[in-house]
């Protein structure tokens, strides 16, 4: 006779990749912003969008970035890209981080400081050099002292944990597929995986050969340049309009709040 025993469900699969990453160096960096892009695409739509955006922009590069849609001469391709007439709609989720907030955040907890000193550590390094310097130190001092498994100061672990959360929200599993980042260890891994219910797998795959990597590259790359530019006071509000529905409200984020709303 058949088994009539229940099938387990199966798992969610997404693609996940970042943009401004340089591990747990938050200030002094190349970037001020982090994030963390994920969808919910199979490798045949995928594949067809990349295609129809070479077919639009029609550059001879081997490899599309982000910056391809962002420049001007392209921004229908852009609008597109984020619309609803593009692939991303019901179907990706963006966690952003502001760097210095997840720093001045992860520094009051590792001392114990009272949390009001997070908004006046922040405020004071964006307004004077000396207190960038003190960050700066302060960064170096809570890597080298920090001998927590998942590193506090991270801000990939905390956005597969937020990846995994918003996908599996309906009781089902997440299996993802990851752009290669050597910080993924097997052991780190692991314990995401112990403290993170839903989570079953995650298997680090090159982005030249997997078109949804390279979809998620693209939309974390935007939301990075958007969110940076709105740090400096500029905002493209067409383009920031399109990426409310993809960003994770749990962002660490004080200063940039009309995105998430």
């Amino acid at each position: 006779m058949p088994s009539t025993a229940p099938t387990e469900p199966r798992a969610v699969e997404i693609a996940c990749d970042e943009s401004g990453y340089e591990g747990e160096k938050l200030v002094g960096g190349v970037t001020d912003v982090f994030a963390h892009a994920s969808v919910r695409l199979d490798e045949q739509t995928a594949a067809a969008c990349v295609a129809e955006l070479r077919a639009r922009i029609k550059s001879p590069a081997t490899m599309y970035k982000a910056g391809h849609l962002l420049r001007s001469k392209h921004r229908a391709v852009l609008l597109w890209f984020l619309g609803p007439d593009g692939p991303l709609e019901g179907n990706a989720h963006v966690f952003l981080v502001d760097k210095t907030y997840f720093l001045v955040s992860g520094l009051v907890d590792f001392l114990g400081a009272r949390s009001e000193t997070i908004r006046f550590l922040y405020d004071a390094g964006r307004r004077t050099e000396e207190a960038r310097g003190f960050l700066e130190a302060a960064n170096d001092f809570v890597r080298a002292a920090d001998e927590s498994p998942i590193p506090r100061l991270d801000p990939l672990m905390p956005a597969i944990v937020r990846a995994v959360e918003f996908w599996t929200d309906g009781g089902q599993a997440v299996a993802i597929a990851h752009d290669r980042q050597t910080t993924l260890s097997a052991e780190r891994v692991g314990r995401l995986q112990e403290s993170t219910e839903g989570f079953v797998a995650l298997e680090q795959v090159d982005s030249f050969s997997d078109h949804r990597i390279q979809i998620a590259d693209f939309l974390a790359g935007i939301t990075r340049k958007m969110a940076s530019d709105q740090l400096r006071g500029a905002d493209d509000a067409e383009v920031s309009a399109l990426l409310t529905p993809y960003l994770d409200k749990a962002s660490v984020w004080p200063a940039w709040v009309r995105l998430a709303d």
